[in-house]
């Protein structure tokens, strides 16, 4: 419905006076005695009066106010929850009915006039032809299905929704806790019956060992009606068992936990399956297995700490390091001992080159190698053979002077990131004792910590990498990391930031460079059996800058030894490749490219993990679907119920919503208008031209 109102700033007086200008101009043209008849006179005098008035009125800058009012039908959701715990655990015949009763409901609301909107939990199943085969997704998110529908119909007539459900979520928050604007409807499906199951419930394990080490696998039973009866747990890989323990349950409903003892044998991917026996008295056998998929890695970092002499520095290191077991770290002081492994991946001289020389000629092999370095300085120092050795620090010492400097962070730093506020927090650490003099850092050289003196920092380097891709190197210019340990733990109850500080710099200086010219590779070691494999594609040329439109071959080995090829190509607007889900298992990948006229290849391996939760709880929540109608104004319903719903819905159906818009213009802005003006115009002049006037 629509409806205008003229609107004017002049008084209505001024419209009379258009008129009469209309009318004069009229009649001062047309009062004479004309050579046509009086018909036309009369109709040339109308012309000529309209369009003189509207233009008049025109000039007064009218404005017209359009209000439309538009009727919206109310709409009513039906929001059914299709995950695989409804199938599993309400009996199909009447999982059938119920789903050609909530049919029902839909066509009696439509024939009163009600839009039906219908929202899965998977998006993917036909929601126009929803059937108990559909009932297959493998996650429950009550309150995000209840959150897009609030979203979709915000400031919609939206009269209510309808949950089909059994109440029973595994992901998100619980829905009772959000609020919603709408009433809800629930029709509770499944069984709120506890079943005689054994229910794997969860296998907890390291994901990364190492090569001859012994890692534990320790599994989660628990047992429903099972009181004093035993059942048998196995550990098996590639469909032989590795171990078998029983397990006694002591009451109807009982959790316990078994450990196995694996040793790591082979490098990759471990792929172990943990399994209950099936008793034959079961609900179901569903949730009586779980994988575990353990990388076996073939050795740590292997790190040397090698000292002019003991200092409580290196056990602040060696604290911070041991708490990474991807790291083997070995002390040695000069002198009183030698290194164990023939080569290291990285080696922290402390105070080494030094003054007497013990701990230069025990570094001397990797001072001329390639191996990284992290130099830390001290008081037995010698300054002049460290300007030799090192290429990331330059320093030309006054004396023998020192000065207490305090660290601060250089926030252009970028070459890896600290958490959260360690950056401030090193602000407030203990002074250190460096040499006094002039510094000068490389120009391939990145500064971590300025020194600062009193409230004055300076351009002097307290902790600084060097980045050359040869040889990494690192130097703290002072020594005290101990006290800045112990003042941590006094502000905060732990060692975190100068923890993460050595850890992360100890990582970058002992990663090894990636020459490669081809590099695809998964974006995570791991996906889930519902997810898109995503591969990220790099290639570059000579000087290792990125170049795109490559052809890439990428070949997929599954489980099953069967090969898959795909072929695909990186752009720069996009250099990612995915394909679709993949059964469970470990898979190995093989990419191949011809890069500026060399042949590269890239190997290498991941995981498809199933995703198994809707198995893990099978009794349904009928308390929760009762919280959310009480809160929001619905009503609750049992499946032989559902009559009495579409009763209530569909007798008294909500009232059209009724929506208004407002639209302000200027008269003067409207096309027909102008059309209008000249159409009268033009009459008037034709006719006058036909009759022989000008």
């Amino acid at each position: 419905m629509d409806r205008f109102q003229l609107l004017t700033s002049y008084s209505p007086w001024f419209i009379i006076l258009c008129l009469l200008t209309g009318a004069g101009y009229a009649f001062a043209l047309y009062q004479k005695n004309p050579s046509w008849s009086k018909g036309v006179n009369w109709a040339l005098a109308a012309c000529r009066f309209v369009l003189v008035s509207l233009i008049c009125f025109l000039l007064l800058g009218p404005l017209v106010r359009q209000v439309r009012s538009t009727f919206e039908k109310p709409t009513v959701v039906l929001a059914i929850d299709n995950s695989q715990s409804v199938s599993l655990t309400t009996d199909s015949s009447l999982l059938s009915q119920t789903l050609a009763q909530i049919q029902s409901l839909a066509n009696e609301l439509r024939r009163k006039e009600v839009n039906v909107d219908v929202q899965l939990l998977d998006k993917d199943a036909d929601a126009a032809a929803l059937s108990a085969k559909q009932f297959s997704s493998p996650v429950t998110n009550l309150s995000n299905l209840l959150g897009t529908v609030q979203s979709n119909f915000e400031n919609r007539n939206l009269a209510g929704v309808v949950l089909v459900s059994d109440g029973i979520y595994n992901q998100g928050v619980s829905p009772e806790f959000l609020p919603y604007n709408f009433p809800v409807y629930t029709v509770g499906l499944g069984d709120t019956v506890p079943r005689r199951d054994l229910n794997l419930k969860a296998v907890h394990y390291n994901k990364i060992t190492y090569t001859g080490n012994q890692f534990p696998v320790v599994a989660e039973v628990q047992a429903t009606g099972f009181a004093a009866k035993t059942a048998s747990v196995q550990l098996m890989q590639g469909g032989k068992v590795l171990a078998t323990k029983p397990l006694t349950f002591r009451n109807e409903n009982d959790v316990q936990d078994v450990t196995f003892y694996v040793k790591a044998e082979a490098k990759g991917i471990g792929h172990y399956v943990v399994q209950v026996a099936p008793d034959a008295g079961e609900f179901t056998h569903q949730n009586n297995n779980r994988d575990a998929y353990i990388e076996v890695i073939d050795g740590k970092e292997k790190i040397l700490l090698l000292a002019a002499a003991p200092h409580p520095d290196i056990k602040a290191i060696k604290s911070a390091l041991e708490k990474n077991q991807n790291y083997e770290f070995e002390s040695v002081i000069a002198g009183l001992g030698a290194p164990k492994q023939p080569k290291y991946d990285l080696v922290i001289l402390h105070q080494i080159p030094d003054q007497l020389s013990t701990g230069t000629q025990a570094a001397q092999k990797y001072l001329e190698g390639d191996t990284p370095l992290w130099f830390i300085l001290g008081s037995q120092s010698n300054l002049s053979q460290f300007n030799v050795v090192n290429t990331a620090v330059k320093i030309t010492a006054r004396g023998a002077q020192t000065d207490q400097v305090f660290p601060s962070f250089n926030n252009g730093f970028n070459i890896f990131k600290f958490e959260g506020s360690g950056g401030s927090l090193l602000q407030k650490m203990p002074p250190m004792s460096v040499p006094f003099g002039d510094f000068r850092t490389a120009p391939n050289s990145e500064v971590i910590l300025f020194q600062r003196v009193g409230n004055l920092v300076t351009n002097k380097p307290l902790l600084a990498v060097n980045t050359d891709r040869k040889r990494k190197s690192a130097v703290l210019t002072g020594e005290g990391l101990w006290e800045w340990r112990l003042e941590e733990f006094n502000q905060t109850e732990n060692h975190q930031v100068i923890d993460e500080l050595v850890t992360k710099l100890v990582q970058y200086l002992s990663s090894k460079e990636d020459r490669r010219r081809l590099r695809v590779y998964p974006v995570t070691d791991e996906f889930l059996n519902t997810e898109r494999i995503v591969f990220e594609a790099e290639t570059y040329n000579e000087i290792y800058e990125k170049i795109y439109n490559q052809k890439i071959a990428l070949e997929i080995t599954g489980p099953d030894k069967k090969v898959s090829r795909y072929n695909f190509i990186n752009t720069e607007s996009n250099s990612q490749f995915d394909i679709g889900g993949l059964p469970k298992g470990v898979y190995q990948y093989r990419a191949s490219a011809r890069v500026q006229d060399k042949n590269e290849v890239v190997t290498g391996q991941f995981t498809v993990r199933e995703l198994q939760l809707e198995a893990i709880n099978t009794t349904a929540n009928h308390d929760l679907l009762r919280k959310i109608s009480n809160e929001t104004g619905g009503q609750f319903f049992l499946p032989g119920q559902v009559e009495g719903l579409t009763r209530q819905l569909s007798q008294n159906p909500p009232p059209d919503r009724v929506q208004s818009t407002e639209d302000t213009m200027e008269l003067i802005h409207l096309k027909w208008l102008f059309f209008i003006l000249l159409f009268l115009a033009s009459a008037e002049w034709g006719v006058r031209k036909y009759q022989g006037a000008y």
